[in-house]
């Protein structure tokens, strides 16, 4: 992840807590689902990595979306999608990678 991203999602987002989870990225079922809980993406967001092949830029919300990918505490290798705005850091949705 570059230095800036990094840095950003680190002290100014995180560590100040000035981040939020979109509806599609809490919906209890799709959690279940995906067994990927809070701390998990929480964990991979300080520790994983800026997948620049699957960062996009949203044209209709005019806004870079960002994809970080990294392994769970228990292994599992997921990709977070999330945007910046004012208010911080928005976590759009997490999926599971499957390699094939």
């Amino acid at each position: 992840m570059t230095a800036s991203i990094k840095d950003f999602i680190d002290k100014d987002c995180l560590d100040k807590g000035l981040y939020r989870q979109s509806k599609h990225a809490i919906e209890r079922e799709r959690e279940r689902e995906r067994n990927i809980d809070l701390p998990d993406v929480l964990y991979v967001l300080r520790n994983g990595y800026h997948e620049k092949q699957k960062t996009t830029f949203d044209e209709v919300f005019e806004t870079w979306k960002y994809a970080v990918r990294g392994k769970t505490i228990d292994e599992s290798d997921i990709r977070i999608i999330i945007a910046f705005d004012d208010t911080g850091m928005m976590i759009i949705t997490v999926m599971h990678v499957v390699k094939g």
